[in-house]
């Protein structure tokens, strides 16, 4: 896991999104256009919670999240999400 020059505000954390699977348990091949977007990754970075709610996950957790939570951002070359921690929804 790489050093990210990004510091995420309040209750924000920055997730290095898993890879989409590649084929299925089946071993068929799943082209690019029929993948679908991971649910799960990696945390990066925190911000510093709220006042009264400290962050719940801490970076180097792997988290679920929805399948449409967060904003796609790109930071030197590589894709992450930017989200709420409300937006996660556990950690695995």
């Amino acid at each position: 896991m790489a050093q990210v020059n990004v510091k995420p505000l309040a209750d924000r954390v920055l997730v290095e999104p898993a890879a989409a699977e590649q084929k299925t348990a089946g071993g068929i091949i799943i082209p690019d256009t029929a993948k679908e977007k991971p649910q799960k990754g990696t945390v990066v970075a925190i911000g510093n919670g709220k006042k009264d709610e400290p962050l719940t996950v801490k970076v180097g957790d792997q988290v679920l999240y929805g399948k449409y939570s967060g904003t796609e951002i790109t930071v030197e070359g590589k894709d992450y999400l930017i989200m709420r921690e409300s937006d996660i929804l556990a950690v695995i």
